[in-house]
């Protein structure tokens, strides 16, 4: 049975040029690296790590409460714990 995910067509694509190093893109054709699907995940990546950072930086000071609150009052239902 095929999972609902590889029954999805694949998203469409953009055309768009990028500058790279040429001896890059001259091994990775000798490699059979697929450079848009490569460079389309490290992109994928990127936005991840970005998007993360992003959402500490929003939050910082409610995590920072948290932290705060817990050090000072332990963690909630800590005396339930079986470790």
């Amino acid at each position: 049975m095929m999972s609902e995910a590889s029954n999805r067509a694949p998203p469409p694509r953009r055309r768009t040029n990028l500058s790279l190093d040429p001896r890059l893109v001259d091994e990775a054709k000798e490699l059979g690296i697929n450079l848009s699907r490569t460079v389309e995940h490290a992109l994928s990546t990127a936005i991840a790590a970005a998007r993360a950072k992003q959402w500490r930086e929003e939050n910082k000071a409610a995590i920072d409460g948290t932290k705060s609150w817990v050090t000072k009052n332990e963690a909630p239902l800590r005396r339930h714990r079986k470790f």
